[in-house]
């Protein structure tokens, strides 16, 4: 069982990637003719046969837009897969972290409540994945400024999925 929460992109956001991203870009899906992708809706693989899109995100940007951070040149936008159409989200029976396996590289970078990047670290997902991102979550919010962490994939950069604070 994970420590934290994964959060996948969120669906008033994600209807609005579907017609423009947040590159200016208007969606283009396509069939997914071998599966894979690693999917930002619902948090896992698609399928062989599946209609997905390639967007344009900046992760940053959105929450900020909720909280009014102000990140400014700490906003990054890249490409993320999501499906063509709506989708019903992570199953509710999801076990792990998503895109998680053994000897994967990512960053784990934190924010502050304003947006600004207030640390981060390489990880190399050791044999049990989630207890390294267990491990990686408490080392960030152990640091009272971290408001969020966003994952990221280190060998396209590519945003995997976002974990907030908990509030008690």
């Amino acid at each position: 069982m994970t420590q934290h929460t994964a959060l996948p992109i969120g669906p008033a956001v994600l209807k609005e990637l579907r017609d423009t991203d947040d590159g200016g870009a208007t969606n283009t899906p396509y069939t997914d003719p071998e599966g894979g992708a690693p999917l930002r809706c619902c948090l896992r693989r698609s399928r062989a046969g599946e209609r997905i899109a390639l967007v344009t995100y900046a992760p940053l940007r959105r929450w900020a837009a909720e909280t009014w951070a102000r990140p400014g040149a700490y906003d990054e936008q890249g490409p993320v897969f999501i499906h063509a159409g709506e989708c019903e989200g992570p199953a509710a029976d999801r076990a792990g972290y998503p895109f998680a396996g053994a000897g994967a590289l990512r960053t784990v970078r934190r924010y502050d409540s304003e947006g600004r990047i207030v640390g981060g670290r390489l990880l190399e997902l050791p044999e049990s994945p989630d207890d390294g991102f267990d491990q990686a979550f408490a080392e960030a919010f152990a640091d009272s400024e971290a408001a969020l962490v966003h994952v990221r994939a280190v060998e396209y950069g590519c945003f995997h999925f976002e974990v907030r604070r908990q509030v008690n």
